[in-house]
């Protein structure tokens, strides 16, 4: 797409953005409450896209202005040198011009359900599994989110087997979307006496929690068991049965829940959850896409289908997909993801923008 149409775009973009500026400002539109939220929200949306055209703008005009100091032999050299800056910058705000114009994924603003297995690795990948869990529980805590943790399997050694949590907060599911995929860990383990160098993995699987996933469950269909919650090495946390595992016999999805004391509010969870992992394959079934994409999230665990490295003796975190690498590995498993996230967001923009012009 050229500069013209992305401008004559964003020109439209600009003026229903004042529209519904002045629809919101009338004085009875509080009134009607639903329709009210519905400008606010699209206002939240339109509003940075605005700023950026408008600094896009702004740039054309600076570089008017230095083509007409350029007609001043006595500024020619510092007008050259003023344009070579101002088209590089305008060149990136025009990318970020197009990428503002792809279709928003409608469960950006939402949040998640996360689930987190160790793979290839035994006792190694448990621990590795604890790290991530603790990585993104960092992260959600930077980034305002709230983490909940719903229920998780421990190692002897105080790995984890496997984890689910949601993390909840506008925004979050944009974030931790491409998070899905084995992650890969290099490390000397700790009861590695020769020092050894191995490789183990976890896989990561990330849900959209919409909200508004309705699916009828029949009674029969499903089975619900409880028990008593357990912590490091099997012990009990809990005196009476309140964890619960929910399993939906028709697809054999089991969703367990032991973060609350009550048994009834792990069931309620249970179920909301199980609810949300039906619709998405519902979905799947809808979209053969989209169910391509979600079979390859948690893969069989192999090494092969690996999506990030973290190489604890260098250092270093390697993601295959956007190609970057960081030296900076304490950092990123204290949840400093944004670096990472960002190229992905990044990575992602320009294969669907190169699908579109195709």
């Amino acid at each position: 797409m050229d500069a013209e149409r992305i401008a004559a775009h964003y020109r439209a973009l600009r003026e229903r953005l004042e529209e519904a500026t002045l629809a919101a400002s009338q004085p009875d539109a509080v009134l009607d409450q639903p329709r009210f939220q519905a400008l606010m929200k699209e206002m939240a949306d339109l509003a940075p896209r605005a700023e950026s055209f408008s600094a896009y703008e702004s740039t054309l005009r600076q570089m008017d202005e230095a083509r007409e100091m350029a007609s001043h032999p006595d500024l020619r050299d510092m007008a050259r040198e003023e344009l070579d800056s101002l088209e590089g910058k305008r060149a990136s705000q025009l990318e970020e011009l197009r990428l503002g114009l792809l279709p928003r994924d409608e469960d950006d603003e939402g949040g998640v359900v996360m689930e987190i297995r160790a793979g290839a690795g035994g006792e190694e990948a448990a621990l590795f599994g604890a790290d991530l869990l603790r990585m993104y529980t960092r992260y959600a805590e930077a980034k305002g989110f709230t983490a909940k943790l719903m229920s998780v399997s421990e190692s002897d050694l105080g790995g984890v087997k496997d984890a689910a949590l949601t993390l909840s907060g506008r925004g979050a599911y944009s974030r931790l979307k491409f998070e899905s995929g084995v992650h890969v860990v290099k490390r000397v383990p700790q009861t590695e006496s020769q020092g050894r160098l191995h490789t183990s993995t976890a896989t990561v699987a990330v849900l959209p929690a919409r909200e508004d996933a309705q699916v009828d469950i029949e009674p029969g269909d499903v089975r619900v068991d409880v028990y008593r919650s357990s912590g490091h090495g099997g012990q009990s946390v809990n005196t009476t049965d309140s964890a619960v595992r929910v399993t939906h016999l028709p697809t054999g999805l089991v969703v367990t829940c032991q973060n609350e004391k009550s048994q009834i509010k792990n069931r309620e969870e249970a179920m909301r959850v199980l609810r949300i992992r039906l619709y998405d394959l519902e979905r799947a079934r809808r979209d053969a896409e989209y169910a391509a994409r979600r079979r390859g999230q948690i893969g069989s665990g192999e090494r092969s289908e690996k999506v990030r490295t973290y190489h604890f003796t260098q250092g270093r975190v390697t993601d295959h997909r956007a190609g970057i690498t960081l030296y900076q590995l304490d950092t990123v498993l204290e949840g400093g993801l944004d670096p990472l996230i960002d190229a992905l967001t990044l990575f992602s923009q320009r294969e669907q923008l190169g699908r579109q012009e195709a």
